[in-house]
């Protein structure tokens, strides 16, 4: 069963009352695939980007329980195993399978996941199952005419789907994900990645929409301008304000976030220990979709 909200705000450091709260985590980069291919996405094996869908090696989930020992060696403040990619947490079953073992063998650890939330429906009694405490769901718009400028495409049940078809089966999953799992008691946190020129007119509304599915919070990332998007101007500050000021008036706003590699260890913005626990065996620096 989920641990409560209020125990969340104590023990994982993204949803923390102040900051980061003095707690680490790990990130368990197990999940290589994904099955959407995000315009704003750019993928890499590497050891010198700090920023999320990079990391320095994929680990196979019979290397998970050696490499969460080595960093509660280094890092005792860690109370979190998330895993955040480097791909979607859905399109393998490696996620899951990892928190088998940290269910297991870590009992005291949070469990946390983060997906974009496609094939959440489909998967919602598997991540309840698994004890799962948090979600994190990407839900970049809720206007199928927006999404489908953020995306390329989507690998649905071995089919390719392009524009707002694409876009409306991905909202969909994700408003329909988000409240299979926000009613089984597990707190639920959106991201939305802000593309001034592309959604900020969404904000709002995608507010309004998983907040009555039944998330808990809102994260609002500024672009990372890079693949398609390289050429659109990230948001300033006056942007990202108005932005989380319109969706605070239906979620809570969080409003740290580091954007983190998916293989960070240590306590957010303040310690990192990711060089020490993975072997960093950079083979090659780039991933393919589905």
């Amino acid at each position: 069963m989920a641990i409560d909200y209020n125990k969340l705000t104590e023990k994982h450091p993204c949803f923390a009352k102040y900051g980061h709260g003095g707690k680490g985590r790990i990130h368990l980069p197990v999940s290589p695939g994904c099955n959407i291919e995000c315009k704003f996405c750019n993928r890499k094996i590497n050891d010198y980007e700090n920023r999320p869908g990079v990391t320095s090696e994929v680990i196979k989930v019979s290397e998970v329980e050696s490499v969460i020992k080595r960093a509660l060696e280094l890092c005792p403040e860690i109370t979190v195993a998330g895993i955040a990619g480097p791909g979607d947490t859905l399109a393998t079953p490696y996620a899951l399978q990892t928190f088998e073992i940290v269910s297991k063998k870590f009992p005291s650890l949070v469990k946390c996941m983060s997906t974009n939330g496609l094939l959440l429906p489909e998967k919602a009694d598997a991540i309840i199952n698994a004890n799962i405490d948090s979600l994190t769901v990407t839900v970049n718009a809720v206007t199928p005419e927006i999404e489908a400028q953020l995306n390329r495409a989507i690998y649905y049940h071995g089919k390719r789907y392009e524009g707002v078809e694409a876009a409306e089966i991905l909202i969909n999953n994700q408003i329909e994900g988000i409240k299979k799992i926000s009613q089984a008691g597990i707190t639920v946190k959106v991201n939305t990645v802000l593309v001034p020129n592309i959604n900020a007119n969404d904000i709002e509304a995608i507010a309004k929409t998983v907040a009555e599915a039944g998330a808990k919070f809102y994260n609002i990332i500024p672009l990372i301008p890079q693949a398609d998007l390289i050429n659109e101007p990230a948001p300033d500050c006056k942007q990202l304000f108005t932005a989380r000021y319109k969706a605070e008036k239906y979620i809570k706003i969080y409003r740290h976030c580091q954007r983190c590699r998916a293989d960070a260890v240590g306590v957010p913005g303040k310690s990192d220990f990711s060089k020490q626990v993975y072997i960093r065996r950079v083979a090659k620096d780039t991933f393919s979709h589905a």
